[in-house]
């Protein structure tokens, strides 16, 4: 592995810890004020892009970390939609 995918990796493995710990505390305090309705929304279309556009340049750091991403962001909008159902 060169030197340049090594970076790569250890960014999205970070990226995606420090995403999937929120998604967790979210779960854990489900508060839902303050989470915006937009926010796993965008997230979801974004990293759509993103796994698209990284699918064409065949950048497999990007295909997986982009992948990683939009199932947080699935997550967290499930997570989301739960806590304000309770809380109604």
């Amino acid at each position: 592995m060169q030197m340049p995918d090594l970076i790569g990796w250890l960014s999205s493995a970070i990226l995606i810890a420090t995403l999937s710990r929120q998604t967790w505390r979210q779960w854990r305090e489900p508060d839902p004020r303050g989470v915006s309705y937009w926010l796993f929304l965008g997230q979801i279309a974004a990293s759509t892009g993103f796994v698209v556009y990284s699918w064409m340049l065949r950048n497999w750091v990007f295909i997986v970390t982009n992948s990683l991403i939009l199932l947080t962001a699935v997550a967290g909008q499930l997570v989301l939609w739960r806590a304000r159902r309770q809380c109604r």
